[in-house]
C-alpha cells in the first residue's frame, strides 16, 4: 500500500537554506504566507517598487501556489491565456505558451521565467510552515512560527494561501485499508502515476476529477467515475498557439488588462446587457450556440445577464446544455447521471469544468459512472469500493477528487490568533467575518487575498490577486505616509460587510444551491456565501472608497 498523504506538514525536521530569509528571529517590515499568485505579486510590489523588506514564507518546496501541488493526470486551467497572467509587462513581453488552456507543467515552466524576471527566490524561505501567528501589541509586530521551530518578526503580515489550501478528507470507514495505490488530488506523485492497464477509481467530479477522468482514461483498462452531483461541464475548445500570434497581440496586451478589470469576473467577457426571455427562442438558440462554440466560461460568463438571477432564464440554460450533452452520450443509463432531464442544481451556481472529451470517455463500454447519492460509499476495502447497495468493486489505484475546506480552511488552519489570544479557526467557527474580504477585526497590520468574503471564486484568479494586491500595497504605502502603526478593521465594518456579501448573493440564485461555494461541501461547515458576488468593479469601487479616509478602520 502507498502512504496516503494528507496535509502539508513539511518533512523535514530542520530548514536550512543558505539566504537569511532561512534565518531564525527573522526581522522584516512585511511577511507574506505562500509563494503563488498572490504572494510574488506582492513581493515584487513591495519589494521592488516600494523599497521595503519583504519575506515569504513557502510550505512547498517551489513558487507556483497551486501549480506547485497539482501534478495530477489532466491538471490544466480553466482561463485561457493571456488572461491567466501578471499583467507585469516585464514578465509578459517574453513569454509564450504553447496552448490556450495551459497545463500544469507549462505553468510551472511559467513561474520558472517569473523568478528570471523578478528574482524573487532569495526571499523566500522554503518547506516554512507557518504553524502559530499573533499579533504582539507591545511591539506592535506580528509573531510567527513556523513547524520546524523558527521565529519571524513582521510589522505587516499577509496571507496569500489562496482558496484551496486545506484538503478535504472524507471520513469513509476504511480509507487507510486500501492495499493498491490511492493518492488525493492535491499530493500527487511528481513522478506521475502508471495508469496503463490498470482499473482507475476517481472519487468526486469536480474540475479535478473531471480532469483525472478524461485524461486517466487513454491509458487505463478501465475508470469508474463515482459522482454525487453532475458536473455541468463545458467544451474548452483548446487549440494550439503559435508564438508569433502571440508576439503580434502583445500590442494589445496593456488594453487587455485594462479591460479584465472592468468585467464581473475578470475575464475578457462579460454578461450581455439583455434578458433571456426578452429574445425569440430562435434568437435564444443562435446566441446560446455562438456561445457554446466559442467555449471556455462564455456560456457561463458571457450569456444573458439574468441567467444567475431569475429561475426561468437559468432554466432555459440548462435545456440548451443538457441537449447538447445528452447528445454525446450514447448509453442511456450514464446519459441520466451524467446529464439528467431534471436540474440537479441551477446552471452556474456550482462552478463548471471545462472538458475536452469527458462525456465520449465515460461513454465508452469498459469505463462507468456511479451515482453516490442513490448508492453511497459504504467502505474502501483492501481491493476497492463497496457502495450501499453491496456492489463491491475492484481497483489498482483510487484518486480521490474530494476537494477542499474551501475559501476558508487554510486560514483556520495556519494557527492565526487575535490580540486576545483567540484563534481564528474559533472566531469563523460559526460563520466567517472579514472586512473587504482582506482584514480582520482583532488582527492588525493583517491581510489577506484570494480568501474569504472576496470576488475569489467568482472571479479570474490573477484578476483578483492584482485589484486586491494593489490595495494591500496601496494601503501599506498609505500607513507608512501617514505614520499608522496600526491599522484595524472594525466590528461594525466586519458586520456591515458580511451583510453586504450575504444581499449580494440572496439576489443570486446561488443560495438556493449547497455548493463549495457556499461552504456546504464539508460536513459541520457553516452554510453561508464565502465569495463577494457583485463583480470586479464594484468590488474595486468599494474597496477604494474604504482606502481613501481609511473608513471602516481604527488606526494608532
Amino acid at each position: 500500500m502507498v502512504h496516503l498523504r494528507t496535509d502539508i506538514g513539511a518533512t523535514n525536521p530542520h530548514v536550512s537554506g543558505t539566504t537569511d530569509t532561512y534565518a531564525d528571529n527573522l526581522e522584516t517590515d512585511v511577511l507574506i504566507v505562500g509563494a503563488g499568485f498572490g504572494g510574488v505579486y506582492l513581493l515584487h510590489r513591495l519589494r521592488d517598487e516600494l523599497g521595503f523588506k519583504c519575506k515569504i514564507y513557502e510550505a512547498g518546496k517551489e513558487l507556483g501556489g497551486i501549480w506547485h501541488w497539482n501534478c495530477y493526470p489532466g491538471a490544466r486551467v480553466d482561463t485561457a491565456v493571456p488572461i491567466y497572467e501578471y499583467s507585469l509587462e516585464k514578465v509578459w513581453k517574453d513569454w509564450t505558451w504553447s496552448e490556450k488552456y495551459p497545463g500544469w507543467s507549462e505553468l510551472r515552466q511559467y513561474f520558472a521565467h517569473v523568478e528570471q524576471q523578478l528574482d524573487v527566490k532569495k526571499d523566500i524561505a522554503f518547506d516554512s510552515r507557518v504553524v502559530s501567528a499573533q499579533f504582539d501589541t507591545s511591539s506592535s509586530k506580528w509573531v510567527v512560527k513556523t513547524e520546524d521551530g523558527r521565529t519571524a518578526h513582521a510589522r505587516y503580515l499577509i496571507n496569500a494561501i489562496g482558496f484551496a489550501a486545506k484538503r478535504h478528507f472524507p471520513d469513509w470507514k476504511g480509507l487507510d485499508s486500501f492495499k493498491g495505490e490511492m493518492y488525493h488530488s492535491s499530493f500527487w506523485p511528481e513522478h506521475g502515476v502508471d495508469v496503463k492497464g490498470k482499473r482507475v477509481a476517481v472519487i468526486g467530479t469536480g474540475s479535478t476529477g473531471v480532469q483525472i477522468a478524461q485524461e486517466t482514461a487513454k491509458d487505463a483498462s478501465s475508470v469508474t467515475v463515482f459522482q454525487r452531483t453532475p458536473n455541468l461541464c463545458l467544451p474548452m475548445r483548446q487549440a494550439k498557439l503559435t508564438r508569433e500570434e502571440q508576439q503580434e497581440r502583445k500590442k494589445d496586451y496593456p488594453d487587455i488588462y485594462r479591460h479584465r478589470m472592468t468585467t464581473f469576473a475578470g475575464f475578457p467577457f462579460d454578461f450581455a446587457p439583455r434578458k433571456t426571455l426578452d429574445d425569440t427562442p430562435e434568437e435564444r438558440e443562435a446566441f446560446y450556440e455562438k456561445l457554446w462554440q466559442a467555449g471556455g466560461f462564455e456560456f457561463w460568463l458571457a450569456t444573458y445577464d439574468d441567467m444567475l438571477y431569475v429561475k426561468a432564464a437559468n432554466d432555459e440554460a440548462y435545456n440548451f446544455w443538457v441537449k447538447k450533452t445528452r447528445a454525446r452520450i450514447s448509453d442511456p443509463r450514464k446519459r441520466d447521471i451524467l446529464a439528467p432531464l431534471k436540474q440537479p442544481h441551477t446552471f452556474g451556481t456550482k462552478r463548471p469544468s471545462l472538458e475536452q472529451d469527458y462525456y465520449e470517455q465515460l461513454d465508452k463500454p469498459h469505463n462507468d459512472v456511479v451515482d453516490v447519492k442513490a448508492t453511497p460509499i459504504e467502505e474502501i476495502t483492501e481491493t476497492g469500493i463497496t457502495t450501499s447497495d453491496g456492489k463491491h468493486r475492484e481497483f489498482d489505484i483510487i484518486a480521490l477528487a474530494t476537494g477542499f475546506d474551501s475559501v476558508t480552511g487554510g486560514m483556520k488552519n495556519m494557527g492565526l490568533k487575535d490580540t486576545e489570544g483567540v484563534p481564528l479557526a474559533e472566531k469563523w467557527q460559526m460563520g466567517t467575518w472579514s472586512y473587504l474580504g482582506m482584514t480582520c477585526n482583532g488582527f492588525p497590520n493583517m491581510f489577506f487575498l484570494y480568501g474569504a468574503q472576496g470576488p475569489t471564486a467568482f472571479s479570474n484568479g490573477p484578476s483578483c490577486v492584482e485589484v486586491q494586491g494593489d490595495w494591500i500595497v496601496d494601503a501599506i504605502a498609505k500607513c507608512k505616509q501617514e505614520g499608522v502603526s496600526r491599522l484595524e478593521a472594525t466590528k461594525d465594518a466586519e458586520e456591515e460587510w458580511r451583510k453586504k456579501v450575504t444581499d449580494l448573493s440572496n439576489e443570486t440564485l446561488f443560495p438556493g444551491t449547497s455548493s463549495w461555494y457556499m461552504g456546504a461541501n464539508v460536513p459541520g461547515k457553516p452554510r453561508e456565501q464565502l465569495n463577494y458576488a457583485g463583480g470586479i468593479p464594484l468590488y474595486e469601487k468599494e474597496c477604494r472608497t474604504a482606502l481613501q479616509n481609511w473608513q471602516g478602520f481604527v488606526t494608532a
